[in-house]
């Protein structure tokens, strides 16, 4: 059976050499022409809440959006616009007022078993260990605790926190709760990785260090990401794509741009390339618009 498939990256990694196919490229069959499904699919996705008073609140309307496998895309856009909300959509925290949210070709019903996610707040209970917290998933799936012990020894290690197994939260910094956050998720092997602003409350060089080592992560698992940020030069150094949500409310999606930047990357040396400074500006000048919008908004709402 033959395939053809174009390559975006060939880089080495921890394990070997590490290939990865251009964005939104299905790999085509040549006997069947077949294609596989997007990983995630938000076909005319709508979301309305209903208020106290019965007034009908719409947080986004006719979102399309397809997403391929192992794509990390990003979501910009002004406070308020339902960039979470359009994660706890895809999480299946929460259901469509109208439209689809598919998940490989099928529509998604309940949670998202296939996803993971890293909120702003810890996702460590304070009352476990490292080790305990980072193993928890596989013992909630019937794993044993001596198997599940030794797989999140694995995980520790690769975020970077060997020796701090027997630690509890309370004695980590921010930076090294997070890794434990990220070695939770990422010990289930989830196909989706869901972030939610998972990043903004460490300090600037923590959180340096830690978007390097989710790039390093995730070109070694494949898993699609999908990263929830209000900072466009954050979302720009990580991803492949960048979308801009329009101001809310009935946000929609103004802008969806390529990140045809080199990989692997340094987020903070990538800052510096020309490319990076063009695409910088580009998606500003969208972003900066809804951003003026959404204040002056706030402002006549007062």
């Amino acid at each position: 059976m033959l395939y053809r498939i174009q390559i975006k990256a060939l880089s080495y990694r921890r394990g070997g050499w590490k290939l990865r196919l251009a964005e939104n490229d299905p790999i085509q069959n040549e006997q069947t022409g077949g294609a596989e499904p997007p990983m995630i699919e938000l076909a005319g996705v709508t979301k309305e809440y209903v208020k106290p008073s019965g007034e009908v609140h719409t947080v986004l309307r006719d979102l399309h959006l397809r997403m391929a496998k192992g794509e990390f895309c990003s979501f910009v856009g002004p406070t308020g616009c339902g960039k979470s909300t359009t994660l706890g959509l895809i999480a299946g925290f929460e259901q469509p007022t109208g439209g689809t949210v598919k998940i490989q070709g099928e529509p998604l019903q309940g949670l998202n078993k296939q996803a993971a996610c890293v909120f702003q707040t810890d996702n460590t209970f304070p009352w476990k260990t490292v080790i305990d917290n980072v193993s928890l998933g596989l013992r909630l799936r019937g794993i044993s605790k001596a198997e599940a012990y030794d797989e999140a020894r694995v995980w520790i290690e690769r975020v970077g926190l060997k020796g701090f197994e027997k630690h509890y939260p309370h004695q980590l910094s921010g930076g090294m709760r997070k890794r434990v956050a990220l070695a939770q998720c990422l010990i289930v092997q989830p196909q989706i990785l869901l972030m939610d602003e998972s990043f903004s409350a460490l300090d600037v060089h923590t959180r340096s260090l830690m978007e390097n080592e989710l790039l390093t992560i995730w070109e070694e698992t494949s898993a699609s990401v999908v990263f929830i940020t209000h900072d466009l030069e954050e979302a720009i150094a990580l991803s492949d794509r960048v979308i801009v949500l329009t101001a809310g409310p009935s946000a929609t999606i103004k802008g969806d741009y390529r990140i045809h930047l080199p990989r692997p990357r340094n987020v903070s040396e990538i800052r510096f390339d020309p490319e990076f400074l063009k695409l910088h500006e580009k998606i500003w000048n969208d972003l900066r618009d809804e951003v003026m919008i959404s204040y002056e908004q706030s402002y006549q709402s007062r």
